[in-house]
């Protein structure tokens, strides 16, 4: 570290960057700075000054405030605490919802117009009940970790310090009230809490043996392990499973094509496309986790012409391209692929890979801005345009925002 390392400074925060950190200056040197908001003026104490093109900065107290400001909400994450000592996991909670999504919006936008050369406006649509609530009470899972003494707690921001809280407001009503923030877990690492759609609340310690739980969408059953994957938010599977539905372009899906779901987890959105094209629909849903293949296999099971499939996504298209006869190529030209990566993106050997088997359509599901806007530009250079773009707000209170892109065949 520098000689301003731990020192106070004054600057003007001017935009907001991607993972949630503003942006200011300082005698011309850019400063990321947390807890602040664009527009404000803001005291802010150094914490990185080793870089020579930018800092790193906590807000410590706010100059001039943004008419955006209002109470965190949630007192452990508050600017009134040490920076040290805020929670981690509502970075934007001392901002107003609807700017929130303003500010999710932006950097969205400017991620496609810089990385892809797209300009598209977007709306980021909140979901049913989370505006009365402020964001607040959205969360169905919950990972406490455990420090040296027993007491669970979310991490501090951008550390590894287990933060002891009294509360967790971003958690449903049922999932705060059974959380054991006050218990012992000595000899544990780390506490889940699950508050599925069935069954109650239900405590996951350490890494004890999985069992087995039951989400439900739409009257729909979805079994899968208390380990596995699902969406957080309470109302998120419901949104996406139609928001996928609807940006499938109906006239160039074929339900006889070779249709893939890839990284499909237990088969939501595989099941999305069945239930919106019908029982004869033929997909393929593709899973590195052979557990959550398994359980896809059984959610799927209604669909004659739908299958789960356990490999890495990359190796497994590689596999299909290498393999595919004429035939299978006119099927895959017909398909409609669904995409729903981890937050790194599916990258360039799978993008590269899928434009060689030519679908005609890709209903890209992001929850990574920039690494959503660098796939779109892949694409872009096999022929694909982005046309049409949806995002929610499937994290308030957070930085997080998710994506929902339609690429088709120019």
């Amino acid at each position: 570290m520098g000689e301003w390392a731990g020192k106070p400074i004054e600057v003007d925060v001017t935009n907001i960057a991607h993972g949630g950190i503003s942006v200011a200056r300082h005698d011309g040197r850019v400063v990321f700075v947390t807890d602040a908001i664009p527009g404000e003026r803001v005291v802010a104490r150094v914490t990185d000054d080793s870089k020579a093109k930018f800092w790193r900065a906590d807000t410590v107290s706010v100059v001039q405030a943004s008419e955006h400001r209002r109470p965190h909400v949630w007192s452990a994450s508050a600017l009134e605490r040490d920076p040290a000592e805020r929670a981690g996991g509502a970075e934007f909670g001392h901002i107003a919802l609807a700017h929130q999504r303003e500010l999710k919006a932006r950097v969205l936008t400017e991620s496609l117009s810089r990385m892809a050369r797209v300009e598209r406006d977007v709306v980021v649509e909140g979901l049913p009940g989370d505006d009365e609530r402020s964001g607040t009470g959205w969360r169905t899972r919950v990972r406490l970790h455990v420090d040296g003494s027993g007491r669970p707690g979310p991490y501090a921001a951008r550390s590894h310090r287990v933060i002891p809280v009294d509360d967790l407001p971003l958690a449903t009503d049922e999932l705060a009230a059974a959380a054991p923030l006050d218990q012992d877990f000595s000899g544990f690492d780390h506490v889940d809490i699950l508050n599925p759609s069935t069954g109650g609340t239900r405590l996951v310690l350490g890494d004890q043996k999985a069992s087995t739980i039951t989400e439900v969408v739409g009257g729909r059953e979805f079994r899968l392990s208390d380990r596995g994957f699902w969406q957080v938010h309470r109302s998120a599977a419901v949104a996406l499973t139609a928001a996928v539905q609807e940006a499938i372009d109906g006239q160039l899906f074929d339900p006889l094509a070779h249709n893939l779901d890839l990284y499909g987890g237990v088969g939501l959105l595989a099941a999305a496309v069945g239930d919106r094209f019908g029982p004869a629909t033929r997909i393929t849903s593709v899973e590195s986790d052979s557990r959550a293949t398994d359980f896809a296999s059984e959610n799927l099971s209604e669909w004659l012409g739908a299958h789960a499939e356990t490999g890495r996504v990359e190796r497994w298209v590689r596999e299909l391209a290498a393999s595919s006869s004429a035939s299978d190529r006119s099927r895959l030209a017909r398909a409609t692929v669904v995409l729903d990566p981890p937050r790194s993106g599916a990258g360039k050997d799978v993008v590269d890979t899928l434009a060689e088997l030519a679908p005609a359509q890709v209903v890209y599901v992001a929850c990574d801005p920039v690494a959503f806007a660098r796939d779109v530009e892949l694409f872009a250079r096999h022929g694909y345009e982005l046309t049409a773009l949806r995002a929610f707000d499937l994290f308030p209170n957070t930085h997080h925002v998710e994506a929902v892109g339609t690429l088709s065949r120019g």
